[in-house]
């Protein structure tokens, strides 16, 4: 999979007009901005630098994928058991936000891979679509990083009374007392 190149530069970084130009003052580099993006939100700056941990992004990557109707679940099916088994052991951790997301990140860029499983009945495309647009929203909004791409793998289809867990005992009598 290919990834989108981390430009960076030294010196004063300036952002130019919303069409994205080469800024002289930027060492060459090229910088982008939006109309709703400051100058405050450069990570890179005369002032020093600001770097943002992998898990950071991860953590931020699945509770937005989480936040979309129709995600049922994140991870591949070895993740998901291993993660059910994690949390069933007494003073473990919990459950893992991170789980079924990679990312990739750089200076000012960063690239969000996700494993999903998703409930049945939702149009895989448009939950696919909604997923990237909420993903990239929180993580260029609370990082400052620019999201490259968002790539969607659908792993496997919930369908309800399918679950793995048949521990409710209410549902099915005891056969011994």
């Amino acid at each position: 999979m290919e990834r989108g190149t981390c430009m960076t530069s030294t010196g004063t970084e300036a952002a130019s007009s919303s069409s994205g130009a080469v800024n002289s003052s930027s060492g060459g580099a090229l910088t982008k901005s939006s109309e709703g993006e400051s100058a405050a939100s450069e990570l890179v700056t005369s002032q020093g630098k600001t770097s943002i941990a992998d898990g950071v992004v991860r953590k931020i990557a699945g509770i937005a994928a989480r936040e979309v109707s129709g995600v049922h679940n994140l991870g591949t099916g070895g993740a998901r058991t291993f993660g059910a088994i994690r949390e069933r052991i007494p003073g473990g951790s919990g459950p893992n936000i991170s789980q079924g997301v990679s990312v990739e990140v750089g200076e000012r860029q960063a690239a969000v891979d996700l494993d999903l499983v998703v409930e049945y009945g939702v149009s895989i495309a448009d939950l696919a679509q909604s997923v990237r647009r909420n993903v990239i929203a929180s993580v260029e909004r609370m990082t400052g990083l620019e999201v490259t791409e968002v790539n969607v793998a659908v792993d496997d289809i919930y369908i309800a009374g399918d679950d793995d867990s048949s521990s409710d005992d209410s549902s099915t009598p005891s056969r011994v007392q």
